[in-house]
Formats: C-alpha cells, sequence, structure tokens
C-alpha cells in the first residue's frame, strides 16, 4: 500500500511510519520542522521506501502540496492517516486562546482537509482514509479542550464514513488511550507503546475489502478511562 501519514515525525506518526515501512509499504510523511524532519527520514531510509515534505497539516494550500507531492513520490495515496495534532497546557479558565486556535486548526481542521484533499485518490483507488483520535474524544475531561477537540475527530470520521457508503472507500477511526509519548510530562503508571497503535492500524487496513473496520479503541490494561 502506498501510505501519506501528516505528522509523522514523532510519538504515534512517528511509528506508524516505521511500522508501515517495516510491513513492506511505501510511505510519505510530513513535517513542521524540516530539519527534525530530514533527519527522521534519514533513519527511516534503511526500511524501506520513505519521503517527506515540511507542512502545517493546518494549511489547506500546504496540506493539498504534500498530497500532489506524496502521489508524485509514490504514483497514487492508496492510505491517508491524519495523524497530527497536540496538546496544550491549561483549561477553559487559565489556557492560551492563541494556542487554542493552533491545536484546534490542526487537530480538527486539518484531518477535515486531508480528507478533502486525499479523496479524489482514495476513491480512484478504494482506499482508507484513517483518523487518529482519542479516548479523550470517549469522555468530558472538566475545562479540557482538546477532549473537544477529539470529539470532532470521532464525529468527523462517522460523518465521512456515511457519506462514503457505496464508494468502496473505507474510513477508520482509531482511538487509542494513554500513549509513552512526548505528549505527557510525566507518563502514565498504564500506557501503550506508539507502535501498539500503529500495528493495530495496520490490522485494521489488512482486512478484506468486505469488511470495514471503523473504529477502533484500545487502552493499556489498568487505564481507568
Amino acid at each position: 500500500m502506498r501510505i501519506l501519514v501528516t505528522g509523522g515525525t514523532s510519538g504515534i506518526g512517528a511509528a506508524l511510519v516505521r511500522e508501515s515501512l517495516l510491513a513492506g509499504h511505501l510511505v510519505f510523511t510530513t513535517g513542521r520542522h524540516q530539519d527534525r524532519l530530514a533527519r527522521f527520514l534519514e533513519s527511516c531510509a534503511p526500511l524501506g521506501h520513505v519521503d517527506g515534505v515540511m507542512a502545517d497539516a493546518g494549511d489547506w494550500h500546504q496540506s493539498l502540496a504534500s498530497v500532489e507531492q506524496a502521489i508524485d513520490f509514490m504514483g497514487g495515496i492508496d492510505v491517508a492517516v491524519a495523524n497530527a495534532g497536540f496538546s496544550v497546557g491549561g483549561d477553559l479558565l487559565d489556557g492560551d486562546p492563541e494556542q487554542w486556535r493552533d491545536m484546534i486548526l490542526t487537530n480538527v481542521y486539518g484531518p477535515a482537509i486531508l480528507a478533502k484533499a486525499s479523496l479524489p485518490q482514495l476513491t480512484a483507488n478504494r482506499g482508507t482514509m484513517v483518523f487518529i483520535g482519542s479516548t479523550a474524544g470517549r469522555k468530558v475531561y472538566p475545562g479540557n479542550l482538546y477532549t473537544a477537540t477529539k470529539w470532532a475527530v470521532t464525529g468527523l470520521a462517522e460523518s465521512l464514513r456515511q457519506q462514503l457508503v457505496g464508494t468502496g472507500v473505507r474510513v477508520l477511526n482509531i482511538a487509542p488511550g494513554h500513549v509513552d509519548t512526548a505528549l505527557w510530562t510525566e507518563t502514565p503508571d498504564a500506557a501503550i507503546e506508539p507502535e501498539t497503535v500503529a500495528k493495530a492500524m495496520l490490522w485494521g487496513l489488512s482486512q478484506p475489502a468486505s469488511v470495514d473496520v471503523s473504529d477502533i479503541t484500545l487502552r493499556a490494561t489498568g487505564q481507568e478511562f
């Protein structure tokens, strides 16, 4: 498969890229910082056929350009993964509204514009649109706007799935719980590895075309919510 992953230079995104390469797929990824992206791509080169471009997932023109470059590199796109996202500190009383804006653009607008840019390819190739959501999109946390962005991703994935019924395009929303990434200042006691999320995605993608795995929730054993 030919897989495009946004925000692939760290955390879950980096695991998605590496595990996809190890499984024999072609991968194109994006990152916000050129130096970090270059170092990451160099580290992944021994694993398989990979390339990427610096792009802001919350910018329509950059997202569209990254899709076009992915097509040029891989010859097409079979899977588009809306992974780019981040969380900011504070709550609805003491948080920074400027940081909220960037988070909402990346976490909500970003997946929507990636879907729009990728759908012509996914439709032509009967591919799969993947959203990396969160168990935070299943539960309300007091004053937490990041949680609201992941609720939006959950709704976006289901809305798109219903729109694409009959096209052959599948939509997969993956909702991991606590994951051992740099998102945490202190890693929770119960946390899964990013590679676990990547392998769950690859399992979903490996199902026959007649099977639509539309939602995967996975938590570390012992995580309460």
